[in-house]
């Protein structure tokens, strides 16, 4: 009986949040990004793996994890997280943690001095 719960529970659809955004358990590696990524709803899905595939080819050795509901990107070397992406009801807002070091700069302001966000992504779909 507690193997048929566990594997129900498994198997079960993520709860969709508020403005869809995937509540999936946290975990340190691909996994559970791989998880955020696929229970990410109808286009969002798409920017998701976009994303994570421009970020894999470009980071080597990126890490990766799930917490508070949103996917992070890192290095060891650096010293923690660059980016996350978390959904919303009209556009997946994407944080860039030293984001004040881009140019151009993200559009989006933080109350954190080096925190900046998008949501007007243009990425190549092919």
């Amino acid at each position: 009986m507690a193997a048929k719960k566990a594997e129900s529970k498994s198997e079960a659809k993520p709860v969709l949040l508020s403005g869809g955004n995937p509540q999936i358990v946290k975990g340190d590696c691909d996994a559970p990004v791989q998880a955020y990524i696929a229970a990410m709803p109808g286009w969002k899905r798409d920017v998701g793996r976009h994303l994570d595939a421009l970020i894999t080819r470009s980071v080597p050795g990126v890490r990766k994890a799930v917490k508070w509901n949103s996917s992070f990107y890192g290095t060891e070397n650096e010293g923690g997280w660059f980016l996350s992406f978390h959904c919303f009801a009209r556009y997946v807002k994407v944080t860039f943690f030293r984001g004040t070091s881009l140019r151009p700069l993200p559009s989006g302001e933080s109350k954190h001095k080096d925190v900046r966000y998008s949501t007007k992504l243009s990425l190549p779909l092919g």
